[in-house]
């Protein structure tokens, strides 16, 4: 193996794991939700500001992290957004004494971490693989440690919180002490790490202003609403999972009022799936077509939606969790219909993937800042998980909220089949 091999080896090394930290600190915010709501006595919107304030950062830092990496490039982007990080989740450590207020700031700044590190990760990913199906197979295998970690949360979360109804931000201390070591030792090791990044593109200045931008393409504008809408998908069913479970069935959104531990264990399995889902794309992602994937996991996943509304509750299915103390599964009865949610994992696990290397497919040196456009429009997993919430509080029915991710699914399926081709081919990329 040459020198040149080994380095661009060590750079994709680095990225794949910058991939599993953004989903370790990511996933705190959906089992957060169900503590901020004991503590600060909120309504479903309002429990998940977390997750708000981490996605609505990403409209603050798209376009700067995307400048950024032109400016000092992939590793010294990178290490400054470690630096955020480490603040952000400080921060939400010292919400559970200064309030909601405080964790909605910390909630901010960590979500400004996680766009920068998505900036520099999915790029380069697709870049150190040479685009097509081999950036995209890059680009899954990263997702496969991502879905790693998210696991790991929703199992560590759901042993911290025990009794939904007493959890305090104080019991997700250990886990968010785990993330804040995360960020410090990937800091120092990148750091030390000699990473050779891909040769960026520079446009050499005429005098002329570029008629063109990333947004002249239209496969690429489709592109970041569908990534926009992607997060009613993935973000959303595990969250309301969560909710529905464990809200008592006298609520005003009644639920079936189930321990928070089990169902914690089963929004990890929503995790573990996409881990699954994320290995078999690693796998054919070579040989499958980016469009051919897409095109079956959105089909899949609007059948599954529909099913899990409408399959009666009364029908259940045994499912195991993991009991994290022990170490052993933990087995307990759930309708159907939460299965075939659960089951959507599959399908979402390849949906982020596919469609980046969709959208900047053919962008040449637009890339980088369509990039940090693409992260900008993240911004809609917080607007989605919240228009969620707020169609639960009006009907006081959390399966009628699941038409959201529904519909997200289905503007997937159109984008795959017809949204994404090149129809801006006339236009210089080099």
């Amino acid at each position: 193996m040459s020198k040149q091999e080994k380095t661009q080896w060590g750079a994709i090394i680095v990225m794949i794991a910058l991939f599993a930290m953004i989903a370790f600190v990511t996933n705190l915010c959906s089992p957060m939700g169900v503590i901020v709501k004991n503590q600060f006595g909120t309504t479903n919107f309002m429990a998940m500001i977390g997750n708000y304030g981490n996605f609505m950062a990403y409209l603050v830092m798209g376009f700067p992290a995307g400048m950024m990496i032109q400016k000092w490039g992939y590793k010294t982007t990178a290490l400054i957004g470690l630096l955020v990080g480490i603040t952000g989740i400080i921060v939400q450590w010292l919400s559970g004494w200064g309030g909601m207020a405080v964790y909605l700031i910390g909630a901010l700044i960590s979500g400004c971490c996680m766009c920068i590190l998505n900036t520099v990760v999915n790029p380069m990913l697709n870049l150190l693989g040479g685009g097509g199906n081999k950036g995209n197979q890059l680009i899954q295998t990263g997702g496969v440690f991502n879905s790693t970690a998210a696991v790991a949360v929703y199992i560590i979360m759901g042993a911290l919180i025990g009794d939904a109804a007493k959890a305090k931000i104080s019991d997700a201390t250990p886990a968010l002490m785990i993330a804040l070591a995360i960020f410090v030792i990937a800091f120092f090791v990148i750091l030390f790490t000699r990473i050779d990044e891909p040769q960026q593109k520079v446009e050499v200045k005429s005098g002329e202003k570029d008629p063109h931008s990333a947004f002249s393409f239209r496969h690429f504008n489709l592109g970041i609403l569908a990534i926009g809408l992607y997060g009613g998908v993935e973000m959303g069913i595990p969250g309301y999972i969560l909710q529905y479970l464990t809200a008592a069935k006298d609520a005003v959104t009644p639920g079936l009022g189930m321990d928070a531990g089990y169902v914690g264990t089963l929004a990890a399995v929503y995790f573990l799936l996409m881990l699954v889902g994320r290995f078999i794309g690693a796998s054919v992602g070579g040989k499958v077509s980016t469009k051919a994937m897409i095109t079956f996991v959105a089909a899949t996943a609007v059948v599954l939606i529909a099913l899990g509304i409408y399959l009666p509750t009364t029908i259940t299915v045994s499912v195991p969790g993991i009991d994290y103390t022990n170490m052993a599964l933990l087995w307990g009865n759930i309708p159907v219909g939460i299965f075939c949610f659960l089951l959507v994992g599959l399908c979402a696990s390849v949906m982020w993937g596919g469609i980046f290397n969709l959208a900047t497919e053919g962008l040449g040196k637009y890339t980088a800042i369509a990039s940090g456009a693409f992260m900008t429009m993240v911004c809609g997993f917080a607007i989605m998980v919240g228009i969620q919430g707020l169609v639960a509080d009006w009907t006081h029915s959390y399966l009628i909220s699941y038409w959201v991710p529904l519909l997200c699914a289905a503007y997937i399926l159109y984008y795959a089949l017809w949204g994404s081709k090149n129809v801006n081919t006339d236009i210089p990329v080099e």
